[in-house]
């Protein structure tokens, strides 16, 4: 028997302290290092894109694959890709944890749109910003002592 489902998942992490270290003229490479990984858990990426201190991922997951091991995953693959890249030279680390977002399917398209148009959605919005908005968006209470820290 199959398992089904249709969950679209938001993924959001920033760079440790929120240090602007992913280069916006390489972040492409990080990207294509990140869809590799996402390919290779038979997840689907619908959209992944950033700024200099955070990113963005639109996916779905396969059913085998718990949320919480996909980001470790993905952050640690890249992280240990980053550092070891002549590309990032400042990169530290991500900052600990993560926002996952859920959204319907009949979401994608416009999901799709926000991810890619990052760089001009960020002209009106810092990421604290947008971070706190979506946050807020899904009814998730944020506790100040550890927001952004």
């Amino acid at each position: 028997m199959s398992s089904y489902r249709q969950i679209i998942y938001q993924i959001i992490f920033r760079t440790k302290h929120s240090q602007k270290t992913l280069s916006l003229k390489e972040n492409e490479r990080l990207f294509k290092y990140i869809w590799g990984g996402i390919k290779n858990k038979n997840c689907h990426l619908y959209r992944i894109n950033g700024m200099e201190e955070h990113i963005h991922i639109l996916t779905d997951l396969h059913p085998s694959i718990a949320l919480a091991d996909f980001v470790r995953d993905i952050k640690t693959a890249s992280s240990i890709w980053l550092k070891e890249s002549d590309y990032f030279p400042h990169f530290i680390g991500w900052a600990d944890g993560y926002a996952a977002l859920t959204y319907s399917y009949w979401d994608k398209n416009k999901l799709i749109s926000y991810v890619k148009n990052q760089q001009e959605h960020h002209k009106k919005e810092t990421f604290e910003e947008e971070y706190r908005r979506l946050l807020e968006e899904h009814s998730i209470i944020i506790d100040e002592r550890y927001f952004l820290k």
